[in-house]
């Protein structure tokens, strides 16, 4: 039986009991899947893909331990035949990038019905890549080098992006500047240019708008 014609085998990876039980059962009512593993963790993921050899893995990724790009890299690299398929709640523009660079094949979002997610499989396994949300078609630009860096930050430039970070990270004018060597006259100008840029007007803004490009971790 060819690839195209028989169920494709998953393992599901994720620390959430409820929901990767609730998925497996799902799935495992299309005929085109066959639900072979569910693994807890990231690690746990690593061990079962290696044992049980799926077509694709549906790999959460905030797991403890081993997160699921790590997982990711780590299956894909020992077996470039497994499909890795980012399945999450987070739509970070980094957590994409990240897990495309560590050979994921695509990204769903975990609400998604459940038979566009498995249609997302059989594509996968079929060699396609499978993208979710227009976050992810903006991170893909990026790595085509459609839209440069300055582009997706919406004109910040790297040293804006830098300020940027500290701030998000909670440190002030005074420290952000003694970091960069820099005066703190300069560094309130920059957060006054980069404010202007975004159509922003306090750091709450600004932590949200760095957490929502992924240049900080909540």
């Amino acid at each position: 039986m060819t690839v195209a014609t028989r169920a494709a085998r998953v393992l599901i990876a994720d620390d959430q009991t409820l929901f990767r039980a609730g998925l497996a059962r799902l799935l495992n009512e299309d005929s085109r899947l066959e639900v072979v593993g569910q693994a807890l963790e990231g690690q746990d993921a690593v061990t079962q893909a290696a044992k049980l050899k799926p077509d694709v893995v549906l790999m959460d990724l905030k797991m403890p331990g081993v997160d699921g790009i790590e997982a990711t890299r780590q299956i894909t690299e020992a077996d470039p035949n497994i499909k890795v398929l980012i399945l999450t709640t987070f739509e970070t523009d980094s957590n994409v990038i990240q897990a495309l660079k560590a050979g994921a094949s695509g990204y769903v979002l975990k609400d998604s019905a459940a038979d566009a997610i498995a249609s997302s499989v059989v594509a996968v396994m079929s060699g396609e890549r499978v993208m979710a949300s227009a976050v992810a078609n903006r991170v893909l630009e990026m790595l085509t080098g459609a839209t440069t860096p300055k582009e997706f930050y919406d004109g910040l430039t790297n040293r804006e992006i830098e300020i940027l970070k500290l701030l998000a990270n909670g440190m002030a004018n005074k420290q952000i500047a003694y970091r960069l060597k820099i005066s703190e006259k300069t560094v309130r100008n920059h957060v006054s240019n980069m404010y202007e840029k975004l159509g922003i007007y306090d750091r709450s803004q600004a932590v949200l708008y760095a957490v929502r490009k992924g240049l900080v971790e909540v």
